[in-house]
């Protein structure tokens, strides 16, 4: 059996963290497996699906590295769903069903108001042929329901939350089709993974009961359903579920320097008892990946905590990775040179600017200047093709007597027009023996 999973995005909108999880672990499952991993889009709903956002699915899921192994269209596989649901329909699995929307919900209304689930009644099964023809000649089209089997418990293994057991009178006959004809999620969903060979689906915790009702719709089928794992929902940095989580998506990480594998280290792990870790090649995280490791409690998504993972992984990063996304003349030992201090791959343009300047003056006192003064004319004497630093610094100390704070602060201030920054020895290079002249003199 070749293990496949996939992920099937609508595309009514942009990718979201969530979704971007979801992904991340079919892949990750798939790719552990030497398995196969499929982009299906979920488009049934043309009203609220765009072609931009379908574009922008396929952008972000190339952009994270999640490559995809085939594709497939909802929408154009309606001819499929009819053939499956003239069988379904031959054999009694699915019905037409008249209620309207405001007749429904007054049913449910009812039934809580008693305490009760509010479990459909299977009203449209009661409807003689009569009421049907009558329904009908006014024009009232139905929707349609999938029948579930009473007399069968449904039971799974899942992957995550072990056994789920579902009692199926419990449960409402999940309405598949519009009145108008459109198809909802369930159905078409069951019917793809068959035809598409699926093996395992990964997603939310929240789709539980659609997989308890969808196992019956597969077993109405005729065919052996995938393995599922349920994961628990993310949540933000308060612990609640965010109404923000829905709107970070690969446009926001992007635009604020987060790195492909940082979202993947971290997505990778949140939720499971390993630690997330500061990688630069998502392999270790595929093959280490286990959904034996899965809690089920929800899992927290902190963006400072994100920021601070994405600096760890920056600081290891290759030139070769970041070369095409630097300023033009910054070559790898300026690179080597920055790295350290650097959140983002784009604060690197920072520090470039400082060593090629101009800087922007920093207040020196009266005391540092004639400090600097004598630097000047250390600098204009020392070696410059070894270690110019540790020269410069080493011939001040011995004719100031300054150490410490008073020997470096003044100079670090004079060159690079700052209190902090990259270790001087691997700076003052790049800066240059002219340019670290004229700075140390105008600042003195």
């Amino acid at each position: 059996m070749t293990v496949t999973t996939r992920f099937a995005p609508s595309p009514t909108g942009r990718l979201h963290v969530g979704n971007i999880r979801t992904a991340l672990h079919n892949w990750m499952w798939a790719k552990k497996h030497g398995g196969r991993f499929l982009l299906r889009i979920d488009d049934t709903d043309a009203e609220r699906s765009a072609e931009a956002n379908v574009t922008a699915i396929r952008d972000d899921l190339a952009w994270l590295g999640l490559g995809w192994d085939g594709e497939a269209r909802q929408s154009e596989r309606f001819a499929l769903y009819e053939e499956r649901f003239a069988v379904l329909k031959a054999a009694g699995r699915v019905y037409p069903a008249y209620e309207t929307a405001q007749e429904l919900d007054l049913k449910r209304k009812v039934l809580l108001g008693r305490g009760l689930p509010p479990v459909y009644d299977r009203g449209a099964l009661k409807l003689s042929d009569a009421e049907r023809t009558a329904f009908d000649a006014e024009g009232r089209q139905p929707h349609w329901r999938f029948r579930l089997d009473h007399d069968t418990l449904i039971v799974w293994q899942d992957l995550i939350r072990g056994e789920q057991r579902f009692d199926p009178k419990l449960l409402s006959d999940p309405v598949i089709r519009r009145a108008d004809g459109s198809w909802l999620y369930m159905l078409p969903s069951a019917i793809d993974d068959v035809e598409m060979g699926i093996t395992h689906v990964v997603r939310g915790e929240d789709h539980v009961s659609n997989t308890a009702a969808q196992l019956q719709m597969f077993a109405a089928l005729g065919a052996e359903a995938p393995q599922f794992a349920h994961e628990a929902l993310l949540t933000g940095s308060e612990g609640k579920l965010s109404k923000r989580l829905g709107s970070l998506g690969v446009d926001h990480f992007r635009e604020v320097g987060i790195e492909p594998v940082t979202l993947i280290a971290k997505l990778a792990r949140i939720g499971t008892s390993d630690p997330v870790e500061a990688v630069t090649d998502p392999q270790p995280l595929i093959d280490s990946f286990d959904f034996a490791h899965f809690g089920r409690a929800p899992a927290r998504f902190d963006e400072a905590e994100l920021a601070q993972l994405n600096a760890r992984i920056v600081h290891q990063l290759d030139y070769a990775v970041v070369a095409d996304r630097l300023p033009a003349g910054m070559d790898e030992a300026a690179w080597v040179a920055v790295r350290p201090n650097l959140e983002t791959v784009v604060q690197a343009a920072d520090w470039w600017a400082v060593v090629e300047g101009p800087i922007a003056a920093s207040d020196i006192g009266d005391e540092d200047r004639t400090y600097l003064v004598e630097a000047a004319r250390a600098a204009a004497q020392i070696d410059w093709s070894a270690d110019p630093w540790h020269a410069l610094t080493g011939a001040l100390k011995e004719t100031t007597g300054r150490k410490g704070k008073p020997l470096f602060l003044p100079l670090r201030r004079a060159l690079t027009g700052r209190d902090h920054g990259p270790d001087m020895a691997a700076l003052l290079p790049l800066i240059g023996r002219d340019r670290a002249l004229a700075r140390l003199a105008a600042a003195a």
